[in-house]
């Protein structure tokens, strides 16, 4: 009963489900951390390893990310213990075996996130009419595809540039877990002159220092290979990746890669948090003892939630890319401003940004 308090807080969590079908094996769980400004939105994890502590710590940040950006959501955050690459039958049979489990917990929508994709939430709406990141065919806007949270990232660097030694012309960009957001990331850098050197994925590593073709990357991550796989460049150790010799690097996978026994490591001028909770708190304030600019995730890496609540409202992918824009730039400013005027960490200052709204959202409640 400790553990299930351990991350209890005048914030949250609102609710702790867990969720275990034996017949199918599904075993599951959803925390809906704080729904003060609406309903929690966030999505839903598939791994085989993920824990029920990871899921806490993921549905704070989707609360911090809807809150910074403005959004009528709270944060929350599901996962699924299983592998994602099972077999495609088995794997829509437990997403709407999941999806029936959660049919009445209204104050949660569900959206895609790693393990997960926009075929995933079409089960999903189909199950219970609740869900946000769906396919084109069924009216939704297709986050991933179109590189949602990649392009967020872009514009967040684009600010970023004033703010530490990285200019985005001739940046080279390494990129830790080259799948929905670390592709599209790189994409939308390279448009503003900056140069991939290096991706990892699950299986491996590439790098080049003369540069890689991120679209040709992109073409073998969607036949369902690995970029250790591609022609050109020098395999790694899928870890080697955190110490590459880059300007950039993105965090894109999973919670707390960039930690104690890696951070010496890196390279890189600026870490672009792909990745929610890619750093461990110790070693994201050992990056700033080291002088190397780390951006919040849940102010950086917004663009995905952003785009799942205007579809949710029925908007379009044209208001979507609009407002990703205005509300990365805006708030990647604003954190920056402060962690520099204040002398304190951009994760504190974006912190103390989000934290005064969530409060102020939950003064308005009865309960």
């Amino acid at each position: 009963m400790s553990e299930l308090f351990k991350f209890n807080d005048t914030i949250g969590p609102e609710k702790v489900i867990g969720i275990y079908n034996p017949k199918i094996e599904l075993r599951a769980m959803l925390v809906v951390d704080n729904i003060a400004a609406g309903p929690a939105l966030g999505g839903c994890r598939m791994a085989p390893d993920v824990t029920l502590e990871e899921c806490f710590r993921l549905a704070r940040a989707m609360t911090m990310k809807n809150a910074a950006a403005g959004l009528p959501h709270g944060g929350g955050k599901s996962v699924i213990v299983a592998d994602p690459g099972m077999p495609a039958e088995r794997k829509e049979l437990t997403i709407r075996a999941f999806a029936h489990a959660i049919r009445d917990i209204a104050d949660y929508i569900v959206g895609p996130d790693m393990g997960t994709n926009e075929r995933a939430m079409a089960w999903v709406h189909d199950e219970i009419g609740r869900a946000a990141g769906l396919p084109r065919e069924i009216g939704g806007i297709p986050l991933d595809e179109i590189g949602a949270a990649g392009f967020g990232l872009a514009v967040a660097a684009e600010v970023a540039q004033d703010f530490c030694k990285v200019k985005l012309a001739g940046a080279r960009v390494a990129v830790q877990g080259f799948g929905a957001v670390g592709m599209h990331a790189a994409r939308f850098l390279a448009d503003r002159g900056a140069m991939l050197v290096a991706a990892s994925d699950s299986m491996g590593a590439i790098a080049d220092p003369k540069g890689l073709d991120g679209e040709k990357l992109a073409a073998l991550k969607r036949q369902g290979r690995s970029v250790a796989d591609f022609s050109a460049g020098k395999r790694l150790d899928r870890d080697a990746i955190i110490g590459a010799d880059c300007d950039i690097l993105i965090p894109a996978a999973r919670p707390d890669v960039i930690n104690m026994n890696n951070v010496e490591s890196i390279r890189a001028k600026l870490v672009l948090q792909g990745a929610n909770i890619p750093a461990s708190p110790q070693a994201e304030e050992r990056l700033r003892e080291r002088g190397i600019l780390s951006l919040p995730d849940f102010i950086v890496n917004a663009g995905g939630v952003i785009c799942a609540a205007i579809e949710f409202q029925r908007g379009t992918q044209t208001l979507a890319f609009q407002a990703i824009e205005e509300k990365i730039r805006a708030n990647t400013r604003s954190v920056l401003e402060a962690a520099s005027n204040r002398n304190i960490s951009p994760r504190k200052a974006a912190l103390a940004f989000a934290l005064e709204r969530v409060t102020s959202a939950m003064r308005y409640r009865r309960f």
